[in-house]
């Protein structure tokens, strides 16, 4: 196993990797009741997108570790699932059949631009001050995901600042079958909760908890915090044993109805039917797009922000992406792990299945080979088993690990020259634009369209690597596509 995974060679032991892949685990568990939630809204059976859920994440992480050895975690996207269901289907009236189709492609695109190293040549396009602006971005991203599942903020949000309520007018009388979403402008205000929810006072006592267990430096110090936060939770009643429900979530029910999803995309319900009307092909294909952009920029960004800061990918590994050949690097080698990711999400039900920012959890308490990937794809697949007791652990209790997680990232922008203002501009906007964007890719995307107008405004186009210039195109087109469609 040593050498298999190089342990010696990267620092760590097998104690330290499956700590690692079950801290990751249980930072992004969340995910497998979260994503069915999502994607039933649209008719797809809950059971069904619970275990393609699962299977999806286990075996695409299972390939990252195996094939890369690198430390990160898959699963069905959180953004990428919300697009599929409010976007795809219920705004452009596309069935869910036809909606994973499109997945499907954008799957097969994406190992396309990987082989044929497109994909990579964006990472080194990429200049330096971006990339640990990318990566304190991460920071920020993650750290925002926490407090928001901790329940520390509320938000305020005024009637006439209301856009739309489940897609239709706001001022609806009243919403058949509740309210599924809402859409608000700028006029949306953030303020910190009262703390007299349970759960927020759950959050406040895991972070205490995690924070002593760090400084004093406790090992797996994260995990731990995780667990011992679950128990408080018990007598605060954020934690209900009573409601383990193991009938709802048979192992036999899910595996019966999984048969409605798994490989629908062959047949006449998926891409037969997605290209049996010409006329909206145009429409095809943008959405195939604007799920792909987001999916790639999604997957560098977080190895970009996660790899240099950890040195999981060291600078000679990001320097091979330009002499090595096939997929001898390291970062090769992860680049295809995550791009068939999403393929096998498709095949088995699933909306985009990325690469995951929670792998910092993981990677924060010291995995750093392929081996804490094998963990966490293992407790995947015995989730299948135990889900109603993973259900049970809070977002209060994985909160504080995402925040401090957060921190950490943060040290990146110490490498950032802030007293140049040329550079400090588009650093600002890749890093803290990530957080408020609440997306990876739109936060990459703001940092390359101020870095190109530094450059332009300074007359040094020629330092604009052609691939900036072109990603800052396909944006601008996606973008464009979004307030279209």
């Amino acid at each position: 196993m040593d050498k298999f995974f190089k342990l010696k060679e990267n620092g760590t032991t097998v104690s330290t990797e499956i700590s690692a892949g079950i801290t990751t685990f249980l930072a992004m568990s969340y995910i497998m009741f979260v994503n069915p939630s999502i994607l039933a809204l649209t008719g797809m059976p809950n059971q069904a997108v619970f275990l393609a859920t699962v299977f999806a994440a286990a075996v695409s992480t299972l390939a990252m570790g195996l094939l890369a050895n690198v430390p990160y975690a898959l699963a069905p996207g959180m953004g990428l699932n919300a697009f599929f269901t409010f976007t795809v289907v219920f705004g452009l009236g596309f069935t869910w059949q036809e909606a994973l189709s499109m997945v499907f492609i954008c799957g097969v695109f994406n190992v396309l631009i990987t082989v044929t190293k497109v994909r990579k040549s964006l990472i080194k396009a990429i200049p330096e001050s971006l990339q640990h602006a990318i990566s304190a971005g991460i920071g920020v991203f993650i750290a925002y995901i926490g407090i928001k599942n901790g329940n520390l903020l509320q938000f305020t949000i005024d009637g006439i600042n209301l856009i739309s309520v489940n897609g239709g007018d706001p001022t609806a009388e009243s919403f058949p079958g509740g309210i599924s979403s809402v859409l608000a402008n700028s006029g949306a205000v953030p303020e910190l909760v009262n703390f007299t929810n349970p759960s927020s006072l759950l959050t406040l006592i895991g972070l205490a908890i995690t924070i002593a267990l760090m400084i004093r430096g406790v090992k797996s110090a994260i995990l731990l915090g995780i667990i011992l936060t679950t128990l408080i939770g018990i007598p605060l009643g954020v934690v209900d044993l009573g409601s383990i429900d193991w009938t709802g979530n048979s192992v036999a029910s899910a595996f019966a109805a999984l048969d409605e999803t798994f490989l629908v995309i062959f047949t006449p319900a998926g891409l037969p039917s997605l290209f049996g009307d010409i006329s909206r092909l145009p429409i095809v294909l943008i959405t195939i797009f604007a799920f792909s952009l987001s999916d790639v920029f999604d997957t560098i960004g977080t190895f970009i922000g996660t790899g240099r800061r950890t040195g999981i990918f060291s600078d000679e590994d990001i320097n091979a992406l330009e002499t090595s050949s096939g997929f001898n690097s390291k970062m090769d080698r992860a680049l295809f792990g995550d791009s068939i990711g999403t393929l096998i999400g498709a095949l088995f039900g699933t909306s985009n299945t990325t690469t995951y920012v929670e792998s910092a959890a993981g990677i924060g308490v010291g995995g750093r080979t392929g081996l804490t990937s094998v963990a966490t794809a293992s407790m995947f697949i015995l989730s299948i088993f135990i889900a109603p007791i993973i259900g049970i652990v809070p977002a209060s209790a994985t909160a504080p690990a995402l925040i401090l997680v957060g921190v950490l990232m943060l040290s990146s922008l110490a490498d950032i020259n802030w007293t140049d203002f040329a550079e400090a501009v588009p650093a600002f906007f890749a890093s803290i634009f990530m957080g408020l964007a609440y997306s990876i890719s739109y936060g990459i995307a703001a940092g390359f369209f101020a870095y190109c107008l530094v450059k332009m405004v300074q007359g040094k186009t020629k330092e604009i690597h052609p691939i900036l210039w072109i990603s800052v195109v396909l944006f601008a087109i996606n973008f464009i596509a979004l307030a279209i469609i």
